[in-house]
């Protein structure tokens, strides 16, 4: 997000909502809106909301996010132009960073009014850019992000269509999923210090090396969170860091960014504590120190009753099966279930593949996707 790449998309998206009849607009945390009879999202005319993402993570493929947004601009398309009535406003966003190079779900969390202003200052991606340069070079000013918050009961309702990420639906052979909660995501940078020395003379038992730790760490965690997290956690360290980072120097310094999910709240506290412990625990047994740096964190949330019912009567009227099951990814969905009902539709992902280039669903599937949309919010605006 923020990259010259992004804002290339972000101008093209608002000529496409602009072309297709929608009133546009862009707020000051970056998020994108196109919307039929609105101009502004507010309590005096509660809107009907859908949307996605247009970021991606690093060699992503084509749909995660910019599905919802682009179905979400077809549907308003259609709905203007049959004429459709609705008695509420309608509109698509486009949330920003939802992949959370800065801050995660951080357009959504924004507009719902849980970004902390004092902690955008130290927003930073892995690489250590931070996000008031990023967005300032992009043209915006991140200090005025929390002005994004949207007036207290002025969302409606938001539905938000995604792939699925994973093999559940096409295993089962089920066109549509209707989630039903959304994990949380916890995500923190694990840095151990032990002591940079010379790789061929240091002996081994001497060695306070970092790397070491960190492997140790890593290995420990997964067994931890497998073993105590239950059916549903998961885990993953996709981030590794050697410094100084030479083949002939014992490692000084290691980092580690370590990330948990699971739809139990309590479950994913109690897993962050546990794995803070272990962390300690693997450093003072082999004489190093760690520092272990909370970098993000997102709540579980159950998605509304009224919204899945609506979606399955949707289903039942188009004659498509459909099924309920959690979200395994975080989604901006999950914000809006505090400020509104909230809920989401899934669609089958070929293979279960997903955040790599060859993620892709059926196009049938996705045009069954894009009509349940249609018709929830035509059901939700009504």
């Amino acid at each position: 997000c923020w990259s010259p790449p992004h804002e290339e998309a972000r101008a093209w998206l608002l000529g496409e909502l602009k072309a297709a009849g929608l009133t546009t607009w862009v707020d000051p945390a970056g998020n994108v809106f196109g919307a039929l009879g609105a101009d502004r999202i507010g309590a005096a005319a509660p809107v009907v909301l859908t949307g996605s993402h247009i970021d991606t993570v690093p060699e992503g493929g084509i749909l995660d996010g910019a599905l919802g947004v682009m179905a979400g601009l077809e549907c308003l398309h259609v709905i203007r132009e049959a004429g459709a009535r609705v008695v509420r406003p309608v509109a698509v966003a486009a949330w920003s960073d939802e992949e959370g190079r800065y801050g995660s779900l951080f357009g959504s969390r924004a507009f719902c009014g849980r970004l902390d202003p004092a902690a955008i200052p130290t927003m930073a991606a892995v690489d250590g850019d931070r996000l008031v340069d990023a967005m300032g070079r992009a043209g915006f000013d991140a200090q005025r992000a929390p002005e994004a918050a949207a007036p207290r009961g002025s969302v409606a309702a938001y539905v938000e269509l995604h792939i699925e990420q994973g093999p559940r639906l096409e295993e089962a052979s089920i066109p549509i999923g209707v989630v039903e909660a959304i994990v949380g995501v916890r995500r923190a940078r694990v840095v151990f210090h032990g002591q940079a020395d010379h790789a061929g003379t240091t002996p081994m038992e001497r060695r306070r090396d970092a790397f070491l730790a960190a492997a140790d760490y890593a290995l420990r965690a997964r067994e931890l969170v497998v073993s105590r997290g239950g059916a549903r956690a998961v885990t993953n360290i996709g981030v590794v860091q050697v410094h100084p980072g030479a083949s002939n120097i014992v490692p000084g310094r290691a980092e580690l960014v370590h990330e948990m999910r699971d739809p139990d709240a309590a479950i994913l506290e109690r897993l962050a504590r546990e794995c803070d412990a272990l962390a300690r625990e693997v450093a003072a047994a082999r004489g190093i120190t760690v520092e272990v740096r909370p970098m993000s964190a997102t709540t579980p949330a159950p998605c509304a009753p009224r919204v899945q019912e609506t979606i399955e009567a949707v289903c039942a009227s188009l004659g498509l099966a459909s099924r309920r099951l959690y979200s395994a990814a975080g989604h901006d969905a999950q914000n809006l279930a505090g400020v509104t009902e909230a809920g989401m539709i899934f669609i089958p992902s070929r293979g279960g593949r997903s955040h790599r280039v060859d993620e892709m669903s059926d196009w049938d599937a996705i045009e069954r996707g894009a009509n349940v949309l249609l018709h929830t919010l035509l059901r939700l605006a009504a």
